[in-house]
């Protein structure tokens, strides 16, 4: 079967431009991508792709595109002696293109470990990596903010070798097995894969004596310390960015960022949910009874609470303004105080009479002393019928 015409493939004009045909292939290669296609459709999206990878491979190349032109398939036919087929040296141009579609496919922003480019000589630059620091603080410092200090590990650049890596008076080599790029290609099938190489891991170098100090790294490491700023209203879980601080690139590339992820110490009264607080106050059995005003705390602070006569175990009260403002809130949050009754412990023989005289006196008075006795009572019976 006669080939199709590289440019009717492509759906391109012969006088289209690299990035036309470029950007022409990588959105066929996107929708004929085996990963793409299951099924029923995945041997014709096979052919499609391999066809479409074909003719970018083609008029991707100068000389390859030039010979099409003039020749036709017969130009670029491998089997045609002087001519350039599409043969392992027919990688150059598809290779870099490809990477950019596998990156649309699944996402990528390039290789792992944060690769961004050629660095020095060639070699890749990688992004440092990020460092987490837990740090605990109180609830009133989170509610209020503070400003304090904390250790972390750093790399400076090391004293004897001056950051080379290697022992004094010798240095680095070129590494034999990437030429100083820092990257190997491996092929399998029409596929050229660009990894880091294995024997100077990226970095371009071998160091044949490295440095005693360093051990070859041309780094040690210490420890510095940094001013940390926790904002008022920050929340368990949170996380503050310091930039630069995580650990240093390779070859010269960006250092990671240090964040500082919050954690709260449990306080003795209080529990925080968001901007609210609760707590629990505990009140006496004749308080409840009889009504009264008591204190209650606050954070930093004490408020008044009015108890009705007849308070009841279980009962809140809020009192509003008197949680904690958020980072991104406008107003602080309430307080909600949880009432507790307490029943007397260790009586006297005294006490003991007079509850019994008081319990009397409520027995006699009926249900109007315990309302929720009589409705709890007849919910019992209905459960037993």
């Amino acid at each position: 079967m006669a080939k199709r015409d590289y440019y009717e493939i492509l759906g391109v004009a012969k006088n289209a431009t690299e990035e036309e045909i470029k950007k022409a292939y990588r959105k066929l290669a996107m929708k004929h991508h085996p990963d793409r296609n299951q099924g029923d459709d995945a041997k014709k999206a096979e052919e499609k792709f391999k066809e479409a990878k074909e003719a970018y491979e083609m008029l991707s190349d100068a000389q390859k595109r030039a010979a099409y032109d003039q020749y036709g398939h017969a130009g670029v036919d491998p089997n045609m002696a002087g001519r350039g087929g599409p043969g392992a040296e027919g990688f150059g141009g598809f290779a870099e293109a490809f990477g950019d579609i596998f990156g649309d496919i699944f996402g990528g922003q390039g290789g792992a470990g944060g690769r961004r480019g050629g660095g020095a000589g060639g070699q890749q630059v990688y992004r440092g990596s990020d460092l987490s620091y837990a740090m605990e603080i109180t609830l009133e410092e989170a509610a209020n903010g503070k400003e304090t200090q904390i250790r972390i590990p750093s790399w400076d650049s090391c004293d004897t070798c001056h950051g080379s890596g290697a022992k004094p008076g010798t240095s680095a080599k070129t590494c034999p097995t990437c030429n100083g790029s820092g990257t190997v290609h491996l092929r399998q099938g029409f596929f050229s894969i660009q990894q880091t190489c294995p024997h100077c891991h990226g970095s371009g170098k071998i160091i044949p004596d490295p440095c005693t100090t360093c051990n070859g790294a041309g780094k040690i490491k210490k420890q510095k310390t940094l001013e940390v700023k926790i904002p008022a209203g920050i929340n368990e879980g949170m996380r503050i960015r310091s930039a630069g601080n995580g650990e240093p690139g390779t070859n010269g590339g960006p250092a990671g960022d240090l964040y500082i992820e919050i954690r709260i110490k449990q306080h003795e009264i209080f529990e925080r949910d968001g901007d609210d607080l609760h707590c629990t106050v505990p009140v006496a059995l004749t308080t409840a009874a009889l009504g009264g005003t008591i204190q209650v705390p606050t954070l930093g602070s004490q408020a008044e609470i009015d108890l009705p006569e007849g308070t009841q175990h279980g009962k809140t009260f809020r009192l509003r303004g008197k949680g904690i403002k958020g980072i991104r809130s406008s107003y602080p949050g309430d307080l909600y105080c949880h009432v507790t009754v307490e029943t007397p412990v260790k009586l006297t023989e005294h006490q003991r009479k007079l509850l019994k005289e008081l319990d009397e006196s409520f027995k006699k008075g009926g249900e109007r002393h315990s309302p929720n006795s009589k409705g709890w009572a007849d919910r019992v019976k209905d459960l037993f019928k």
